[in-house]
């Protein structure tokens, strides 16, 4: 007897059979789309964490001339090898301060506690603040200029025309000695960028008078 060929029905083509594709896919999606979501929240997390990780970073070893906070005197003292420091000063953009050194250049003994002292006028009719950015060059040195005290650590405000001198105390760490790499060195350049503050923490202005001279250390 002749057998009639057999027509295999392809259930998976039916409607009822397809939404369970489509929820897959759906699923697929959702998850795809978080994953990317989390990548976009850590790479924004780590670029925040970024900043103050540098900032220590630069710190802690002097790097892109970032100078070093000391808080005393060397404890070998000054030695007999001395070298030049020059002092440069800049405003930026939109800050009507008039900011310079009292000295362009000293010669000191590496080692030697030494106050400088920066001039800054307000030359606005208006009060102003701004903190200053600093560094030295040759970016090398970075590690081995010490800093004990600085403006550049707190936000400055200036009442309008007010003029003010602003100490630095630093020291050239005597261990640039044994840095054989820096035996040509002769002259450091300190520099100073003061950036204005948008929205400046409000404080007395006699705050101020914390910056009057003192003298060496």
């Amino acid at each position: 007897m002749d057998h009639e060929p057999t027509i295999s029905q392809d259930v998976s083509a039916t409607p009822a059979n397809r939404e369970p594709t489509k929820g897959r896919g759906l699923g697929r999606d959702v998850v795809v789309a978080s994953i990317c979501g989390g990548v976009v929240a850590l790479m924004v997390g780590a670029s925040y964490a970024a900043v103050p990780f540098y900032n220590w970073f630069c710190r802690a070893t002097g790097f892109n001339g970032t100078t070093q906070v000391a808080t005393s005197a060397p404890a070998t003292g000054p030695i007999a090898r001395k070298i030049s420091v020059r002092f440069d000063s800049n405003v930026a953009p939109g800050l009507p301060w008039k900011f310079e050194p009292e000295q362009s250049e000293i010669e000191v003994n590496i080692g030697q506690v030494v106050t400088v002292f920066y001039t800054v006028t307000n030359q606005a009719a208006r009060t102003t603040a701004a903190q200053a950015a600093y560094n030295v060059a040759p970016l090398t040195v970075g590690s081995y200029f010490q800093k004990i005290n600085c403006f550049c650590f707190t936000e400055q405000t200036m009442a309008p025309g007010e003029k003010r001198e602003m100490p630095v105390v630093f020291y050239v760490d005597p261990s640039i000695a044994d840095d054989h790499e820096n035996d040509g060195l002769n002259t450091i350049t300190l520099s100073y960028t003061f950036y204005p503050v948008k929205d400046p923490v409000v404080k007395p202005l006699a705050s101020g008078e914390g910056d009057k001279r003192k003298g060496n250390l």
